[in-house]
């Protein structure tokens, strides 16, 4: 896939970067990413993404912009405040990089096009604000074999790792995945949302700069990926801490015995709302 000219002009500190170069540069270009979530984390995500020539960049949300995301969701501004988060995303992406095609889902990411919506792009970031979704994104990327970048925020802190059990490590291991880290989703009710115990705005953009990051280094194939790794940054302390997650073989989706075959029990869990974005 050809640079143009405008393109070459806009992109020349990626190509004059020697781990991007005019051939990572063309994968970017090539690549089709899909972003859940047009907030806090989806916007600084969605915004570095379409700046580096993402070729393709989707965005999937059913929420409608409103003056309190505005502390946070630098993607959109007062003017657009009522509209749909992705119709106010896409405004703003074809402002900064008229070259990125941007495809936009105003809907929820459910049971019933989970699979059919990821199986379309080559990686997705998720940047859902609830269990039930992420859990459900995990195990889609999964059985369509997506490469998924994770990332999560509490008031002060934000949680990042790059999930790909579909492949296996250096180890001969399969890569862990989210339900390697998070077994299960706590009970309902005992993670507040953040609408009641706030999140600071900047917060988000740290981590969905990062998020944006890890996407990029897969795309390209460049550094060492985050899969087998749980990056967690502490606001407050600014500190960053790593933890090491291996494969749980007895994990219901990938394990040695899974019994997550499809997403039919999505079907029957409840929307949990946790402090995110």
């Amino acid at each position: 896939m050809t640079l143009g000219p405008e393109e070459i002009e806009r992109y020349k500190r990626h190509l004059v970067l020697h781990e991007v170069g005019g051939q990572g540069q063309q994968r970017i270009k090539a690549a089709k990413v899909l972003i859940v979530g047009a907030g806090g984390l989806g916007s600084p995500a969605l915004m570095y993404l379409a700046a580096a020539g993402v070729g393709t960049l989707a965005v999937i949300d059913d929420d409608d912009v409103s003056l309190d995301n505005l502390q946070r969701q630098i993607l959109h501004d007062t003017p657009h405040v009522g509209s749909s988060k992705v119709a106010s995303a896409k405004a703003a992406l074809g402002r900064l990089n008229p070259h990125v095609v941007v495809e936009a889902h105003a809907e929820r990411l459910t049971v019933n096009n989970a699979l059919n919506i990821i199986s379309r792009y080559d990686i997705v970031a998720d940047g859902s604000d609830n269990f039930a979704t992420r859990y459900l994104v995990s195990d889609a990327c999964y059985l369509a074999k997506k490469t998924l970048v994770f990332a999560a925020v509490g008031p002060f802190d934000g949680y990042l790792s790059t999930l790909k059990p579909h492949e296996r490590g250096p180890d001969g291991e399969p890569f862990p995945s989210y339900r390697c880290m998070f077994p299960e989703a706590p009970p309902p009710g005992t993670v507040a949302n953040c609408a009641e115990v706030g999140v600071l705005g900047s917060i988000v953009g740290v981590i969905g700069a990062l998020q944006a990051t890890e996407v990029l280094k897969e795309i390209v194939g460049v550094g060492q990926s985050l899969a087998g790794r749980l990056l967690i940054y502490d606001a407050r302390a600014t500190r960053f801490t790593e933890i090491k997650v291996t494969w749980d073989p007895a994990n219901p989706l990938s394990g040695k015995e899974p019994s997550i075959r499809d997403l039919s029990a999505h079907a029957r869990a409840a929307n949990d709302p946790a402090c995110a974005a």
